[in-house]
């Protein structure tokens, strides 16, 4: 009870710095984790976690890279699914997995990067095969990963793999995945090679632009966490039996690289700037992130 009214009195006396300053100010300053319960507030993209865990440094079959960062904190739940996954890039001929971002020891919005990673649930997952478990701090600092895209965008390079594509069939098949981010030729490589028999699990692997040196794995809410927002199922979720390797799939080599011609005779309608996670001050975030925020 004490330490609770100690909690709130320490909130009204923040109340005022914290309205003013953004929110990922804040959460980038913290070096740790809540001393709460894992349990998970809002979504994505707008939110914050409570209790989360830190990735080790090191593991039989992984690496966490860019440590400088301290963005290797997730949902215990995430944390054992990526410790489940590496095992399973080992079985498939790598020394295991160079982990990227995870999350902030408390969540929240980043100063740099990422939009969504605010609740534990979302990680990077370098596509360079883990071919070293003993990289240094420093090294992990300088060695960056490889594209798996071609400059044109158009296709996989050389450097994807049989393997690749095998633990991401992993990490699609696990019931704890609710999608996979990658760029545009790699879900069309995939659609191109996987087996026919069954490619429902295939409806998991988004394409998105970017991503072509990792693939962002993202969680579906855990249970316990209430407060967590179930991201809204697209229209090809929708789509019974779809496994996403359709026309509209093409579209990402065709509008998106060679986009149609403006019609110069119609006038530009300014664009409004839509306020983006950088800019979200406290009041912008699930009121729990505050508690989150202040504990210590």
């Amino acid at each position: 009870m004490v330490r609770h009214l100690l909690v709130i009195a320490a909130l009204l006396l923040a109340a005022p710095a914290m309205a003013q300053t953004k929110a990922n100010q804040l959460f980038g300053a913290m070096k740790t984790a809540s001393p709460h319960q894992p349990q998970v507030f809002g979504a994505y993209a707008k939110g914050c976690a409570a209790g989360l865990v830190q990735l080790p440094e090191t593991g039989p079959t992984w690496q966490a890279m860019r440590l400088s960062r301290n963005r290797n904190w997730g949902h215990p739940e995430m944390i054992r699914f990526l410790q489940d996954l590496s095992a399973e890039a080992a079985r498939q001929g790598w020394s295991g997995l160079y982990i990227g971002d995870i999350s902030q020891p408390r969540g929240g919005p980043m100063t740099s990067g990422h939009a969504s990673h605010q609740i534990g649930l979302d990680a990077d997952i370098w596509m360079r095969p883990a071919a070293r478990l003993n990289l240094s701090r420093a090294e992990r600092e300088k060695i960056g990963s490889i594209p798996v895209r071609s400059a044109d965008q158009r296709s996989v390079t050389k450097h994807w793999s049989a393997a690749h594509h095998a633990i991401m069939r992993a990490a699609a098949l696990d019931d704890r995945v609710d999608r996979i981010f990658v760029a545009a030729a790699v879900k069309i490589e995939m659609c191109k090679t996987a087996k026919r028999a069954d490619t429902r699990w295939l409806q998991k692997i988004r394409p998105i632009y970017g991503h072509d040196t990792h693939f962002h794995v993202r969680l579906k809410c855990p249970a316990g966490s209430p407060g967590c927002e179930t991201q809204t199922p697209t229209v090809a979720q929708l789509s019974k039996g779809g496994n996403g390797c359709d026309d509209t799939l093409m579209w990402w080599v065709t509008d998106y690289l060679n986009p149609p011609k403006a019609d110069p005779k119609k006038p530009k309608t300014p664009q409004p700037r839509q306020r983006g996670p950088r800019d979200y001050t406290m009041a912008d975030l699930p009121g729990q992130c505050s508690t989150v925020l202040a504990a210590r």
